[in-house]
């Protein structure tokens, strides 16, 4: 097929996976509030990473500008490649926009190539599983529109759940209020969250205690899922969590996991370490 497929680094699926599906990706910045050098997505290792905010450091994260996009898109117009663009949820990154201000301007240079950015509306390996079905769709045949066309009709249908260690990371995001972070950390309160129809991060429920949140994700995914789903799960450095919601899915639904993946540094730096997500296709969000 005549066009290629690009990501970012906040689909959290390895460098060396994404080559093997045959899709480029664009890094992504993120640095430590105590030293003056910015870094990119998988300059350190995940274990180095959530070392460093265990111990205290903030990592902060920013998205990527407009020239960004058209420095990493040049060269494939420049060798004649229309390309797919599959980016991080407008909901939570200008990073969406920025792709979409590229291909704009970009458009005006190379008339006779066609961009098509998909705001995914997802994040982490729900981003990730979506850079998957368009790979399968690659593979099927379906050429750069035919497949933009269908992620976008099947894109609402990734469904992300996910739980947090200690709710002080979501705090500084602002998605919990400070007294909700004091009173989890007093009682044990760990809250269930997913991504809405428009790609925003939602607190749905909460539960007491790490191992009722994870089975109350599987149990999600025993309501809702699609058959034939592919089923990822992401980590914050807990791969001992990942396995045992994998073992719940065989065990009590029947399903097997595809792929496990670490959550990386510019998700992670919102949701700290001990993060653990879960992503399908299902009925709905």
């Amino acid at each position: 097929m005549d066009y290629v497929m690009i990501t970012d680094s906040a689909c959290d699926i390895l460098p060396e996976k994404l080559r093997e599906w045959g899709v480029e990706l664009i890094r992504m910045p993120y640095f430590f509030t105590d030293e003056n050098m910015e870094r990119l997505d998988h300059d350190q290792s995940m274990a180095e990473f959530y070392a460093a905010m265990r111990s205290g450091r903030v990592a902060k994260t920013s998205g990527l500008n407009a020239e960004s996009f058209i420095n990493a898109f040049t060269p494939f117009l420049e060798a004649g490649k229309d390309i797919l663009y599959l980016a991080f949820s407008s909901g939570l990154s200008v990073t969406c926009e920025s792709g979409q201000t590229a291909a704009e301007q970009l458009a005006r240079s190379f008339p006779e190539r066609t961009i098509r950015v998909v705001d995914t509306l997802c994040a982490s390996a729900g981003e990730g599983m979506l850079v998957f079905l368009a790979k399968q769709n690659r593979d099927r045949g379906l050429d750069l529109n035919e497949n933009a066309e269908d992620l976008e009709a099947n894109k609402l249908h990734l469904c992300h759940w996910f739980t947090v260690e200690d709710l002080v990371y979501l705090k500084r995001g602002g998605r919990v209020s400070a007294a909700t972070a004091l009173l989890g950390a007093a009682l044990n309160v760990k809250p269930v969250l997913h991504v809405d129809n428009e790609g925003h991060l939602i607190k749905v429920t909460q539960v007491h205690g790490r191992k009722k949140s994870i089975r109350r994700m599987a149990e999600k995914l025993g309501e809702t899922i699609l058959e034939g789903s592919p089923i990822f799960i992401s980590h914050g450095d807990c791969l001992g969590d990942a396995k045992m919601l994998a073992q719940i899915l065989k065990d009590e639904y029947g399903k097997e996991v595809q792929l496990i993946t670490g959550v990386g540094s510019l998700i992670g730096a919102h949701s700290g370490p001990g993060t653990l997500a879960l992503f399908f296709r299902g009925t709905e969000r």
